[in-house]
């Protein structure tokens, strides 16, 4: 059950991101960075949460 939630999660975020990204008129280097930032951010975050959770 809780993984499901995380990969629900995950998936949540990742198709938030690509909607933002499409979303926005004009996307520049800076913006681009730090979305990346922020999804390997996450994706360390779930990750470390799967390794507690086992």
């Amino acid at each position: 059950m809780r993984g499901r939630f995380f990969s629900g999660l995950a998936a949540g975020t990742i198709l938030g991101t690509i909607a933002g990204m499409m979303m926005m008129p004009q996307m520049n280097y800076r913006n681009r960075r730090r979305i990346s930032r922020a999804s390997r951010r996450v994706e360390d975050l779930l990750n470390e949460l799967r390794q507690n959770m086992r």
